[in-house]
């Protein structure tokens, strides 16, 4: 049996308000089958956003200093809470119809973690999740869990936006200006805090398009942004409702 394709397009870094603008205009052509089962991998500069559910009080802190450090805020339709991102991280927008993978937003969700947990392996690192919260952690004994990849996913339709976001070489400071995931005492780590080394985020990204196909059952293709502008052109789309957003697994709704 062939295994059902899923096209890479590398965005480069990009500001977070544009890569939401292009996840809707996707989903909604993903609805009409204009376009494949798609992984979008990017940066994004630095950024900080709150999921559906998340609280504002998680944000640490002020709008003053967050302009004095160039930091973005965004609330985003998303599950989960607060969480970081900037240069160093690999984020992963899958734009997959669930449809025809599998009706479970809790398997969705496990799968990105055990994509994020083989992606450590690789590089000698010993992730695995906690009951109770989503994403992937390190824990060491005598030591505060270690956040190294978070989800926060949004689905409409059966058709998946937004996604994971994996620390390689992420400046942690930034962490220090939220409650990371909303988790009171949790702190950030990254592939370079662990290994004490310098890691390029390049060999990260291939070996993470790797895991995901093998996670997914998906033979993985490269699409340029040009190819995918094109499928795109004169397409507007519409929003809909009843769209579900997803930090941790609930498959009734929205959560943190």
């Amino acid at each position: 049996m062939t295994a059902a394709e899923c096209y890479v397009v590398d965005l480069g870094r990009v500001r977070y308000a544009a890569a939401c603008e292009l996840q809707s205009r996707l989903v909604a052509a993903r609805k009409a089958g204009l376009v494949p089962d798609l992984l979008l991998l990017c940066e994004h500069f630095p950024v900080i956003t709150l999921g559906r559910n998340g609280r504002r009080e998680h944000l640490l802190a002020t709008d003053s200093v967050l302009r004095q450090m160039g930091v973005e805020f965004h609330p985003t339709n998303r599950g989960g809470d607060i969480t970081f991102h900037g240069p160093g991280q690999l984020v992963a927008y899958p734009i997959l119809n669930l449809a025809q993978l599998r009706r479970d937003v809790v398997w969705y969700v496990r799968q990105l973690e055990e994509v994020m947990i083989r992606l450590s392996g690789d590089f000698g690192v010993r992730a695995q999740r906690i009951a109770g919260w989503t994403g992937i952690w390190v824990l060491e004994p005598d030591r505060e869990p270690r956040k190294l990849g978070a989800i926060g996913v949004h689905l409409s339709r059966w058709v998946t936006s937004h996604g994971l976001a994996y620390n390689v070489s992420t400046d942690l400071r930034y962490f220090d200006l939220i409650v990371p995931c909303g988790i009171a005492g949790s702190k950030a780590t990254s592939l370079e805090a662990l290994l004490g080394r310098t890691v390029e985020l390049a060999a990260v990204v291939q070996r993470a398009i790797e895991h995901f196909g093998a996670v997914f059952q998906l033979a993985m293709r490269q699409m340029s942004r040009a190819a995918l502008d094109e499928r795109l052109q004169a397409w507007v789309p519409v929003a809909e409702a009843g769209s579900i957003g997803t930090g941790a697994p609930n498959p009734r709704g929205s959560q943190a």
